[in-house]
């Protein structure tokens, strides 16, 4: 479980297939307080730290998890969002996150507004019944408010904190991001889904 607050930006250093998984290195200070076996959000996405050697961690991405999210994407010298996993001793900053990936949206537009910054994404409509006004997103690990809510459309909000610390300036017209929506969204679907 995460909180959707990023903890560092690290480097991909490789990728390479492993038949139809991708193994990904991962270059980052953090390393040194990683373990073997222990859940890391990459993008927004949970995977495991297979391997530790320095400054560098390997983690895999099995096909299920490149065919539903951006990780596929990724090349040596791009950056990735970075957060371990919540400890359930102190405040939850963003909201609850599982790491599981729901789908990729594209970003549409991205304006900068006198000091902050004003994104649009389209999503798979199939998830509108998971997305509220003034409800959170998980984007590419990071949590977000969403506005301007439609049937497969979203704007977020961005402060230079978020712009600086995250990998969100990176994105652009076309680009492709993580999406995790409302786990309690979620729940109350699947019980009006069941009472019906």
């Amino acid at each position: 479980m995460f909180t959707g607050i990023i903890e560092t930006l690290a480097e991909v250093v490789s990728t390479r297939k492993e038949g139809s998984n991708l193994v990904i290195t991962i270059q980052t200070p953090l390393a040194a307080e990683l373990k073997i076996d222990q859940s890391v959000s990459h993008n927004g996405v949970c995977l495991t730290v297979t391997n530790i050697q320095g400054d560098t961690y390997e983690t895999v991405a099995v096909d299920e998890t490149l065919q539903k999210t951006n990780l596929g994407q990724l090349t040596p010298t791009q950056f990735v969002n970075l957060e371990r996993a919540m400890v359930f001793n102190g405040r939850i900053d963003g909201h609850l996150v599982q790491g599981h990936v729901d789908s990729v949206g594209e970003c549409l537009s991205c304006q900068e507004q006198d000091g902050s910054w004003l994104y649009r994404f389209r999503y798979p409509a199939e998830f509108a019944a998971l997305i509220v006004e003034k409800g959170s997103i998980c984007l590419n690990g990071i949590s977000l408010t969403v506005f301007n809510v439609t049937n497969d459309e979203f704007s977020v909000a961005i402060i230079p904190y978020t712009y600086e610390f995250t990998n969100i300036s990176s994105i652009k017209t076309g680009s492709l991001v993580n999406l995790e929506f409302d786990i309690l969204g979620k729940y109350v679907a699947r019980q009006m889904a069941v009472r019906n």
